[in-house]
């Protein structure tokens, strides 16, 4: 009887070990967030066109295209 009990628990600790393995190797996370290269924050000038490239709106001035973020304007490639 002991026998059996002995193989009993090893099973059952293989089982919750291989179940723990396979939730380690899958991930909760769905992007990976580096941070940006130097960016620098402009204020819009007085004359700017506002365009729509692939249905996002960008400010252009300059000969460059920028994207309004929440403190300011930033320049973007399209």
């Amino acid at each position: 009887m002991s026998f059996n009990l002995n193989l009993h628990i090893m099973r059952t600790l293989l089982i919750s070990i291989g179940f723990v393995f396979t939730l380690s190797l899958t991930s909760c996370a769905t992007r990976v967030v580096t941070t940006p290269s130097k960016v620098t924050v402009v204020k819009r000038p007085a004359k700017y066109k506002i365009v729509k490239v692939r249905g996002n709106r960008y400010y252009v001035w300059n000969g460059r295209y920028h994207k309004k973020t929440r403190n300011g304007y930033v320049v973007v490639r399209i």
